[in-house]
């Protein structure tokens, strides 16, 4: 990676995901995460402070970027919760099937260039009957909003790290397998419209049927 995205980038993506309004939803949704978890794109470990330690056994956090997980120690020093790092992309992940209890994604499928393969890791190493908690920003249902994105979305992935403001969040999930529970969608106030629009809620990795 480039001095940019190693020295440069983290610092600029970590303000941008810690800003008031987004530190709230992720506390409305990390705490719900339960047993042995994977957070895929951990970053600077900053939902650490929202799991709840009597509930989530331990954190696999996939992380392929050294200057997230650098910057991410302070947060680790403070956490009760044992964190297991795993160094490499969404795409390629070192776990076993049915491995873990909830998979969490806060802002984290927007960047990465495989989706669909990293979401079928994601499923592969979810238990059945296991959650998907997901709180990403992505395609404005509005069309103007929508125009402009995909106006800017070239010139956006070069700076935001391979950041795509354009992608239907809800319909990735769901063309993976996985089952949607519960969705929520909304701008995030005062946020720029073509980069605030939410998908928020929990996915389930359906329990397969038997033949009978």
């Amino acid at each position: 990676m480039s001095f940019y995205e190693e020295r440069i980038l983290p610092h600029i993506i970590d303000r941008a995901c810690s800003l008031g309004q987004v530190m709230k939803l992720r506390s409305q949704l990390v705490p719900l995460a339960k047993g042995r978890v994977l957070e895929v794109g951990m970053g600077s470990g900053i939902n650490l402070e929202f799991y709840n330690p009597e509930a989530v056994e331990m954190i696999y956090g996939l992380e392929p970027s050294e200057g997230m997980r650098r910057k991410a120690q302070p947060n680790l020093k403070r956490s009760p919760i044992r964190v297991e790092w795993l160094g490499l992309p969404g795409e390629q992940i070192p776990l076993e099937d049915n491995s873990v209890d909830t998979v969490l994604l806060t802002f984290t499928l927007c960047t990465i260039p495989d989706w669909s393969a990293a979401l079928l890791q994601m499923k592969r190493v979810l238990k059945p009957g296991g959650e998907l908690l997901f709180l990403e920003h992505g395609e404005s249902p509005h069309e103007n909003t929508r125009k402009w994105q995909d106006r800017v979305n070239p010139r956006w992935k070069k700076i935001a790290g391979g950041c795509n403001l354009n992608r239907h969040i809800a319909d990735l999930i769901r063309h993976a397998g996985f089952e949607m529970g519960e969705l929520e969608n909304f701008y995030i106030p005062k946020a720029p419209k073509i980069a605030g629009y939410i998908y928020k809620g929990i996915a389930l990795n359906p329990i397969a049927r038997r033949n009978e």
